[in-house]
């Protein structure tokens, strides 16, 4: 399927590894112009050489910055200051028991997983609105409608930029070509999910070995995701195709989720 996409411009956080570089390989793919965005410059230049040598035929830029900061954000902008597709993704905040977070470590996850989507939306949705395209893909966690006990910062922020996202996506920018979604991740084989293993290892006085399988057995496709799937599910979100589908909360877990909704 041709996503009708080739010549368009994208931003895409947290693109160095994990579930935003498999979006920015994607998007690539399918003949889109990226710019990378990530914090560490080493991994995000070495994504970027690789992803030049697989798509030889777009561009891909790179942008070594804090995406949840003023002055990352300038920088963004002043690589490019117009964007047909946004990619919203910053690393979720560590898991724990919300005994031992204080004032300041909520006030980072708000920043980073609620209010960084909402700046760049805020920085681009007019534009987009205007040239009568736009695709607007955040991705949240599948945490959003199944919480985890230990992950309380992510399921709180993420809950606020879901809400926030159901209003402005119904707004006018609606009927003028812009869609914003949501894309929910479950268990994909990045960092973030081994992270979460050891903590649960850790809690559980088990084997991160162990955690993991009691973890894929609660997943009826019997396995963790893959980057590269994840990334598929956005860049058909961010296609021609998808311009009737708004407002939405996509969960992509293997079918982890029990719920109809």
């Amino acid at each position: 399927m041709d996503l009708g996409i080739a010549g368009k411009w994208a931003l895409v956080g947290g693109a160095s590894k994990g579930l935003g570089l498999g979006c920015a390989q994607a998007l690539a793919h399918e003949g889109v112009n990226v710019i990378m965005v990530a914090r560490g410059s080493e991994a995000l230049e070495a994504s970027a050489a690789e992803l030049r040598r697989a798509a030889p035929a777009v561009q891909v830029l790179t942008v070594a910055a804090d995406i949840t900061t003023t002055a990352g954000r300038a920088a963004i902008f002043g690589a490019r200051s117009d964007y047909d597709i946004v990619v919203t993704n910053a690393g979720g905040p560590p898991p724990g028991d919300f005994r031992t977070w204080d004032r300041d470590a909520w006030i980072a996850a708000v920043d980073a997983n609620m209010l960084m989507p909402i700046e760049l939306i805020k920085a681009t949705v007019d534009g987009m609105a205007a040239r009568g395209y736009g695709r607007i893909v955040n991705i949240t966690s599948s945490a959003v409608k199944a919480p985890l006990d230990i992950l309380g910062l992510s399921n709180g922020a993420r809950s606020g930029l879901t809400g926030f996202v159901a209003g402005l996506a119904r707004s006018p920018v609606a009927a003028r070509g812009v869609t914003i979604n949501n894309l929910l991740p479950g268990a994909f084989d990045t960092d973030r999910l081994k992270g979460t293993l050891r903590n649960w290892a850790q809690k559980g006085g088990t084997t991160v070995e162990a955690a993991a399988d009691t973890r894929r057995k609660a997943i009826p496709a019997g396995r963790f995701g893959e980057p590269a799937e994840f990334g598929a599910v956005c860049a058909f979100l961010c296609s021609m195709q998808a311009g009737y589908i708004t407002g939405q909360n996509i969960l992509a877990d293997g079918g982890a989720y029990p719920g109809t909704y």
